[in-house]
């Protein structure tokens, strides 16, 4: 029987949240002994540092500006009532999994667009249950601009502001009694926490014990939930015939500590903080137990999982994944993944290749407006004036918290990876040398988008406006 595949997507969880990568303050005992059976990689890359880019990049194989998931409209990600989302002509992972057999069920966080023809069920999936954008998106009362914050099942909304306290014990109830209604079926399950994005809205029992605040808790509660799915794939039988993927989205904001470990930056830069994640691959009986520094990316999720699939990777157009099925199981120690380009919105930043990350651009952010985007009852908007030129090259073997420039030392060094910058600009394309790519495909668009919800004072709502206004 083909295996399973659970797939569990973290919000805004730093490289160093997880005991197991390092963390003092947050508690991760279900996590970290699935770190300890199966194999953690260190080299883990997301293909944004910023959601709506990222998650589509890991839904189709492909760097966002591939798919024309740069920006919306100059934002950096999607937002409620926006026309555009993911091109219902993209073939998703669940798309081919699906078709090779698999039963398909996400749960959690979308943000590839909320208009009825983006959504989940209109990409493979049989089936929808969550958030179709970040939580932060919603009423609160000291911004109203925007709409009740949906909970969808399938296209329909069946709540506004949900108590989100209480979203991540129904996301795992959900995924839980898919997981026995699918117990004799092969299954991909794609679990998409809202955690830890900002607003922290934690059950009250992990706030009480966490010894890092209600961070910490968020946390926790993502912990709980995976040793809820273990719990239930062991109750079914199927536990030793499930692969158990574990990860987030981009990196932590930088005012959260230790969160994103010994790495430079965070959430929406292209430094190592802001893109490279913990990633845990696990199956009980199938992997030995490893930890690898070895190149590999969510594009290369694609490919890998419909390998093990058992499927077919769709030929008729480009998939920037690497099939690391072999790497991921622990059949190899070696990736045949060799470079990686660091994309913010439609700009080529950075460029890894081996062990060398050349950093050739960077947002030139005001004072004024930088100082905006640290207020946390402001909705981050794009606060990029224009991007400058900038020459930096580390050595991440030796320096993978990016501090010392070496740009100099190594002229062949920075030659050998602007050939391959290069080359990239005119696959992709990168707006910061005006170069338009010659093999990017567009995004969805819909002629009269809406949003889903529009406020009504006479409304039952539980919680008519959250009273945390911080935003991520």
């Amino acid at each position: 029987m083909k295996p399973n595949i659970v797939l569990i997507n973290c919000d805004d969880l730093g490289y160093g949240d997880l005991g197991c990568y390092g963390s003092k303050k947050n508690d991760t005992p279900n996590l970290d002994k699935l770190a300890e059976e199966g194999i953690r990689f260190t080299d883990f890359y997301m293909a944004s540092p910023v959601c709506s880019p990222s998650r589509g990049a890991m839904m189709t194989g492909c760097y966002p500006p591939r798919i024309g998931f740069g920006d919306f409209h100059g934002e950096i990600v999607l937002f409620p009532g926006d026309d555009l989302g993911l091109n219902p002509e993209e073939i998703t992972i669940a798309k081919v999994l699906k078709n090779a057999g698999y039963h398909t069920f996400h749960v959690g966080k979308w943000h590839c667009g909320d208009q009825e023809e983006f959504l989940p069920t209109n990409h493979g999936f049989d089936d929808y249950y969550g958030l179709p954008f970040s939580n932060d998106m919603a009423i609160t009362e000291k911004n109203k601009d925007f709409p009740p914050l949906p909970l969808l099942h399938g296209t329909d909304v069946i709540q506004q502001q949900p108590d989100q306290r209480s979203l991540t014990e129904r996301y795992t109830e959900k995924c839980i009694e898919f997981i026995k209604d699918n117990q004799n079926n092969p299954f991909f399950l794609y679990m998409a926490h809202m955690h830890v994005h900002l607003p922290l809205y934690a059950p009250e029992h992990f706030v009480k014990m966490s010894r890092n605040g209600d961070y910490g808790a968020c946390v926790m509660a993502i912990d709980w939930s995976a040793g809820a799915i273990v719990e239930a794939l062991k109750k079914y039988g199927i536990y030793e015939n499930t692969i158990i993927i574990f990860t987030s989205d981009n990196g932590s904001r930088n005012d959260f500590g230790e969160s994103n470990g010994i790495l430079r930056g965070g959430k929406r830069e292209t430094w190592e903080g802001g893109q490279r994640v913990p990633f845990i691959v696990h199956w009980k009986g199938h992997i030995e137990p490893a930890v690898s520094d070895e190149l590999i990316t969510s594009l290369d999720l694609y490919p890998s999982l419909v390998s093990i699939g058992e499927a077919s990777i769709p030929t008729d157009r480009i998939i920037d994944g690497i099939d690391l099925s072999d790497l991921m199981l622990g059949k190899t120690q070696k990736s045949k993944r060799k470079e990686f380009f660091y994309y913010l919105c439609n700009t080529l930043e950075a460029a890894r290749v081996g062990e060398w990350k050349l950093h050739v651009a960077k947002p030139k952010i005001s004072r004024e407006k930088e100082e905006i985007s640290r207020d946390a009852s402001v909705i981050p908007k794009p606060v990029i004036d224009q991007d400058e030129e900038v020459k930096e090259l580390y050595n991440l073997r030796e320096d993978p918290g990016e501090t010392k420039n070496v740009y100099d030392q190594h002229p062949d060094i920075v030659k050998m990876i602007m050939e391959r910058i290069e080359l990239c600009r005119k696959d992709i394309g990168d707006a910061f040398t005006g170069i338009k790519g010659q093999n990017v495909r567009k995004p969805g668009k819909t002629d009269n988008p809406k949003p889903l919800t529009q406020y009504d004072e006479n409304h039952p709502y539980i919680i008519s406006m959250y009273d945390k206004t911080e935003v991520g």
